[in-house]
């Protein structure tokens, strides 16, 4: 079917109070695992490629958002494309012609004056795209290596009246917020503050987005859907589920040097990992 809009799909799961499932692709099979488990529990879905994906695709986004749109236009599901954690504008302008609806801008890294005046600017070129755009205030730790940050310091955690205002005077679409989740978490462990998540919903009118998903129990998860969040990120688990996988394959056959058969054991297992989370919290199609 023809490539969903993130913001349409996200729009609908607010409004459901619900939530769409996003999930970080690195190669094709994360891709094709993706699509597959999203359609067998027939849920709308959102591919998302990084920067630093692209980077390890050196610097290049068109080979695989060229992969993501044939594989989102073959579903049997909606599959929408976003382009996630985008710090380089040179990037962002690759957006629309590479066939992604959406980009979360993260200038968080800056100060607050910074980040408004660089996701303003951003916002103001996107939208002239027809491009939705997501941002973040407060910061989700663990990106890049870097260790969470303290739940208690400074900026950790997203101010509501702080967020009230940015989103007012940026115009983004949808904003990441900082609760306790931290990216690259490979247990599930995180404890997530709902009495700030329910303040923020409170506070803002639009789309609140949950980074550092996979360190999210799903009691947790689900809760924050309740709680207001409305797009749900995910990336380490992906790679937790295919990585197990390969290595199972490899100890098993030790002789074995066809490519296919370890990466088909680490394709099925993400396929079962993205259907299970999706289930965790559901969307409406």
């Amino acid at each position: 079917m023809p490539l969903a809009s993130t913001g349409d799909l996200v729009g609908r799961a607010a409004a459901a109070r619900s939530a769409v499932a996003a999930f970080n692709v690195i190669t094709l099979e994360h891709i094709e695992a993706v699509v597959a488990g999203a359609e067998s529990v027939r849920m709308p879905v959102v591919l998302q490629v990084s920067e630093n994906a692209v980077k390890y695709r050196y610097g290049r986004l068109l080979p695989l958002a060229a992969a993501a749109v044939a594989a989102a236009e073959g579903a049997a599901v909606p599959v929408a494309l976003h382009l996630d954690h985008v710090q380089s504008d040179g990037l962002l302008r690759q957006a629309r012609d590479a066939g992604f609806s959406s980009v979360m801008y993260d200038a968080s890294r800056l100060t607050y004056a910074e980040n408004l005046a660089a996701t303003r600017a951003a916002v103001g070129w996107a939208h002239a795209q027809g491009i939705w755009i997501e941002a973040e205030l407060g910061e989700v730790g663990g990106k890049n290596g870097a260790a969470p940050l303290d739940a208690h310091a400074p900026g950790a955690r997203t101010n509501p009246a702080e967020a009230r205002a940015f989103v007012a005077e940026s115009g983004v679409d949808a904003l990441a917020v900082a609760v306790g989740s931290s990216h690259a978490m490979t247990s599930r462990t995180a404890a997530l503050d709902h009495d700030l998540l329910k303040a923020l919903s409170s506070a803002l009118d639009v789309p609140l987005v949950l980074h550092g998903s996979s360190g999210v129990p799903d009691a947790e998860l689900a809760a924050a859907v309740t709680g207001g969040i409305a797009k749900v990120n995910v990336g380490t688990a992906l790679n937790i589920a295919m990585t197990g996988a390969i290595r199972e394959h490899l100890a098993a056959h030790p002789d074995a040097v066809d490519s296919r058969g370890y990466l088909t054991a680490g394709r099925e297992a993400m396929v079962r990992t993205v259907a299970t989370i999706i289930q965790v919290f559901g969307a409406t199609s």
